[in-house]
């Protein structure tokens, strides 16, 4: 974290805004990912883990910022490999990409 911090630090430019430089967190560890959140309050995420590697929305909530920003979360598996229902795979694939944008939605309009 501190290595984020400093390379974040070094590659700000004048004003206000996020870091230029992110950090990788995994969904997975919701306590570490808040302990990283309240040391890096201005480093953007990226988040792995939402879905079919058993983190859910909840568990990803904690690397948002108070605002609802600060996160990039991925869920590849979970959308691009969904059980497809008769409608087919193209129809499951929205279905899971749907559903994964109001899941997180709600848990950052939750904040």
């Amino acid at each position: 974290a501190q290595l984020v911090l400093d390379l974040a630090r070094g590659g700000r430019g004048p004003g206000p805004g996020p870091s230029p430089v992110g950090a990788v967190v995994g969904a997975t560890g919701p306590e570490q990912a808040a302990a990283l959140r309240r040391r890096m309050p201005d480093v953007p995420f990226l988040v792995p883990g939402y879905g079919a590697q058993g983190a859910s929305a909840a568990d990803v909530a904690v690397n948002f910022r108070p605002d609802g920003s600060g996160a990039v979360v991925n869920s590849a598996r979970a959308i691009i490999h969904p059980s497809a229902p008769p409608g087919g795979w193209r129809d499951a694939v929205a279905a899971a990409a749907r559903r994964a944008k109001e899941e997180l939605h709600a848990v950052c309009a939750a904040g």
